[in-house]
């Protein structure tokens, strides 16, 4: 470990400053030179942006598939010898220690210097927060490193329930002194702001809380959740957020900016047109993932009940585009329908898509594929949705009980933002037989599909076990409709029963099954936390030790 934190305690001091937030520091600064005004401290964030991550679609759980398994969802992952999962996260901390250290000692009043110290504070409990996610125990680093001699190169893992109480402690330092974000300037615009420190408040108090209950660490996982819904009412009664009006227009331009008051944190590319910044997040859509049977089932019918239990749904389906009818308006705003135009011209379903399950249309612009790999939409990390749905499960996980108030509040609200007119209350999960509890999180799953959140929900769920481990299911085939032929597709489709090779698979005819169960598995007794690198182990002399089952 002492060597790979050298290297990176070396890269966190090179580059530090630049003006532009969209684009690479152009020089490097002494420090007798630097850490003096304003300016070099919010140049010095800048960096903290530059290596902020953005788009991505997350393979690893039940919700996106694509042509072979991924390692982790499958659970034929190994112990790696290095991991940029470990080493990513711990340089980006030293950035902000490096800031933090530093920039403490700059001769500027308190409202001006803690201004921007508060933005290292804020990424570096973003930081510790992803590696606990991951790793559970791990070293917690709040200094700056000077020399290879120093012991803090050698540490070991600290207790996760340390590190989270740190994160908090950070995120305070950050609402305290962040600007609103009424009152952020423009020329800042994607730059953290105290609403943004809540709601990682949120985010991290609702993960813990949920993890410490369902995995069985800690009696106070109550604690947790009650930060979290604190966080969350400052945000709401602040009123500075509000769900965009149209949920489909959100994840595109009509979407970027501080007009969108649902934005809480954004990574920032552009500018629009001059690709200085760019992703290539519509050509990933295309060929890289496809969304499974297992999620377009979780969205409800129009009546406001799930496939199981709703009169309207269709079986056996005559057409690929049966799924979408009398369905919640969020299904056919996430996935491309029949004829609809997409990637290439009419939507063909099986037609290059790599899986072979119901293709993405959520954020999806054919201008911005065109442009390949210098498309330049925004990537919101945090929005207000997101705080409206975690804030009814933290209530429900804490009161054990939401009122109808507050589920018109959250869940309701983002119902109704579709057009999707059903409404959760109370009495209609009794009087249809559904847990409340698992409503919301069927909201959670089809509010926030693609954005990041699902393999991290089902490990705190800690369901990850009975989710993995079933066989992965595509789209609906259907002869007429698609250009594969059934010859080529026979053996992964399911027969008129519903099965695959004699097992029963579903209760759907011609259903594609990607992934068989028999090829999947997932050990709870070791893989809901990464295996430690190799070489963090071997260079801290043993100091940093394995996770439990990875030895």
């Amino acid at each position: 470990m002492r060597k790979i934190y050298y290297s990176l305690m070396l890269l966190s001091i090179l580059f530090l400053a630049s003006c532009d937030l969209t684009r690479e520091p152009e020089t490097t600064f002494t420090d007798n030179s630097f850490w003096k005004t304003d300016k070099d401290l919010g140049g010095a964030d800048n960096r903290l942006y530059n290596l902020l991550s953005g788009f991505s679609h997350d393979t690893r759980s039940d919700e996106l598939v694509k042509t072979s398994a991924d390692n982790t969802s499958s659970g034929s992952w190994t112990v790696p010898s290095t991991s940029s999962n470990w080493t990513d996260p711990y340089y980006r901390i030293f950035t902000a220690n490096n800031i933090i250290g530093k920039g403490s000692n700059a001769l500027l009043s308190d409202n001006v210097k803690n201004r921007w110290l508060a933005e290292a504070y804020f990424f570096r409990a973003y930081y510790h927060f992803e590696l606990v996610q991951k790793y559970g125990d791990v070293p917690m680093m709040l200094k700056a490193i000077e020399n290879t001699d120093d012991p803090m190169l050698l540490s070991t893992r600290t207790p996760r329930e340390e590190v989270i109480q740190q994160c908090y402690k950070d995120l305070d330092f950050a609402v305290q002194w962040l600007p609103t974000i009424t009152n952020l300037p423009a020329s800042d615009w994607g730059r953290v702001t105290r609403s943004a420190a809540l709601a990682m408040k949120v985010r991290i108090g609702l993960y813990e809380g949920t993890w410490a209950k369902y995995h069985n660490l800690s009696s106070d996982y109550k604690s947790h959740l009650k930060i979290a819904i604190d966080a969350a009412e400052l945000i709401i009664n602040g009123k500075e957020h509000a769900l965009y009006p149209n949920f489909q227009k959100l994840f595109l331009f009509d979407g970027e900016g501080r007009q969108n008051k649902e934005n809480i944190f954004v990574k920032v590319y552009g500018p629009n047109g001059e690709g200085t910044v760019t992703h290539n997040n519509s050509r990933l859509m295309e060929n890289t993932v496809s969304v499974t049977r297992q999620m377009v089932d979780q969205f409800l019918y129009t009546d406001g009940l799930p496939r199981e239990k709703s009169p309207l749904k269709v079986s056996p389906e005559p057409s690929f585009n049966t799924i979408f009818e009398n369905r919640d308006p969020r299904l056919g705003m996430t996935l491309y329908k029949l004829g609809e135009d997409a990637y290439k011209g009419a939507y063909i379903p099986f037609n290059n898509q790599h899986g072979y399950g119901y293709s993405l249309k959520k954020g999806f612009l054919l201008s911005e594929w065109e442009t390949n790999s210098k498309e330049t939409i925004d990537k919101m990390l945090i929005r207000y949705a997101e705080v409206l749905i975690s804030y009814a499960e933290a209530l429900y996980e804490y009161n054990g009980a939401i009122t109808d108030a507050q589920l018109d509040q959250t869940v309701n609200a983002l119902r109704s933002r579709v057009g999707f007119t059903a409404k959760l209350t109370n009495a209609f999960a009794s009087t249809n037989g559904l847990n409340m509890l698992n409503e919301i999180r069927r909201e959670r799953t089809v509010e926030l599909l693609d954005e990041g959140f699902r393999y991290n929900d089902i490990i705190r769920w800690k369901i990850a076990e009975n989710v993995l481990t079933t066989n992965m299911l595509g789209a609906k085939f259907v002869d007429s409709e698609c250009t594969k032929t059934r010859a080529e597709l026979a053996k992964r489709l399911t027969d008129a029963q519903g099965k695959l090779n004699g097992t029963q698979v579903y209760d759907e005819p011609d259903i594609y099954v990607i992934e068989i169960a028999a090829d999947r598995k997932f050990n709870p007794a070791k893989d809901y936390l990464y295996p430690v690198p190799l070489n963090e182990i071997s260079l801290s002399g043993g100091a940093v030790t394995q996770n439990p089952g990875w030895e």
